[in-house]
């Protein structure tokens, strides 16, 4: 591998994948209804806040956008590589194939948390980094349906968006382990870098929602949906009833 090669996939293809990562979509689409999204809700500028402060549908335009400047990069990237020839024979990628992409998923991701258009600060990272395990086709792909899942689960039970990221986020690691070992054509040495970014990346995402858990040990946390809403109301009016009567 001569220098201009190794200059392209470990320093240009991530480079520029960190400043589309670092694009603020949230920020901007706040600011085109008038509205500074980091002074608003829980002050971030991740598609939950946005869609609490200017609506669902705003809140899904920004989630689709954070998952695109995941997904995208790394689509392009991985055709890039294995035209490059770092392909192999099974359609993956070879070590140094799979050391590149996960530079290129590692800037998407690292752009939306320490975004440089935002003095390095930014989002939690949830949808950015679905979108770019989306693209790792097959490992990655396959590892976050079901991670995806659990996300929805945990939603769906408890109407906590943070609390359901930060199990998804938990699992993803265990379910591609889970894969490697029942999957014969996936060998865990083969696939040991990808492995490790999918620690790193859960343990990235659990660490940038630190504030939302001590919220969640506190009972404080926002929750979200109708029946979550009445429930929240009805503990605070419960709490003004105590209060009063003391």
């Amino acid at each position: 591998m001569d220098s201009d090669t190794i200059i392209k996939i470990f320093v240009l293809l991530p480079g520029l994948s960190y400043l589309l990562g670092a694009i603020p979509f949230g920020l901007l689409i706040g600011l085109a209804r008038g509205v500074d999204i980091r002074t608003q809700g829980s002050g971030n500028i991740g598609a939950t806040n946005v869609g609490r402060v200017l609506g669902r549908g705003w809140g899904y335009g920004c989630f689709l956008l954070d998952v695109g400047k995941g997904l995208g990069p790394v689509l392009w990237a991985g055709h890039y590589l294995r035209a490059a020839g770092f392909g192999n024979e099974a359609g993956g990628l070879v070590t140094a194939g799979q050391w590149s992409l996960l530079a290129v998923a590692a800037g998407c991701i690292l752009g939306h948390m320490f975004s440089v258009y935002l003095k390095f600060k930014g989002g939690k990272g949830v949808a950015t980094s679905l979108g770019v395990l989306l693209g790792v086709w097959p490992w990655f792909t396959l590892t976050a349906v079901p991670a995806l899942l659990v996300w929805v689960a945990v939603w769906g039970f408890s109407r906590i968006v943070s609390l359901a990221s930060i199990v998804a986020a938990i699992s993803f690691p265990l379910v591609f382990w889970l894969l490697i070992w029942r999957i014969p054509s996936w060998q865990f040495s083969e696939l040991l870098p990808l492995f490790g970014f999918g620690c790193v990346m859960a343990a990235l995402i659990v660490f940038r929602h630190r504030s939302n858990i001590a919220r969640l040990l506190a009972g404080t946390e926002n929750r979200g949906g109708k029946a979550a809403q009445v429930n929240d109301e009805f503990r605070n009016q419960n709490n003004e009833t105590m209060t009063n009567n003391e």
